[in-house]
């Protein structure tokens, strides 16, 4: 069976822009967001649990395209969170922590998951052409 040939127009756009877009899109919505959660509330905890997915969903696909920006996709997707970790680090409770590893964990999961699946799909596309 073949295809038409068309390709997606992300497919151009190298994975570093992707992962750079995703970061700015999702730093603009979470600045719209008031500050009027309060600490603790379901409302926070519903916000982290989104931006988690997210960002895991965003890094598997980004990561599926191209198997070997697995090295730093995650990293500039999560550099919000990294950044206010260095940062608000000290002032942080033990609770602070908790959702912030669980969306890097998240990240880096699916990132590797996007990153086998990306390479068995090269590899079953280059047996398919010989």
């Amino acid at each position: 069976m073949k295809t038409s040939g068309k390709k997606s127009f992300l497919e151009g756009i190298p994975s570093w822009a992707l992962a750079l877009f995703t970061f700015l899109a999702v730093f603009i919505i979470l600045m719209a967001i008031p500050d009027a959660i309060s600490e603790g509330t379901s409302a926070e905890i519903l916000v982290y649990i989104i931006l988690g997915l997210i960002l895991a969903i965003c890094c598997f696909f980004i990561v599926r395209q191209n198997p070997k920006s697995i090295w730093y996709v995650p990293l500039i997707i999560n550099a919000m969170l990294i950044i206010s970790a260095i940062v608000e680090g000290k002032n942080w409770k033990a609770s602070d922590w908790i959702p912030v590893c669980g969306i890097w964990a998240l990240s880096i999961i699916a990132s590797i998951i996007g990153a086998q699946i990306g390479k068995r799909k090269a590899i079953s596309g280059n047996n398919k052409t010989n």
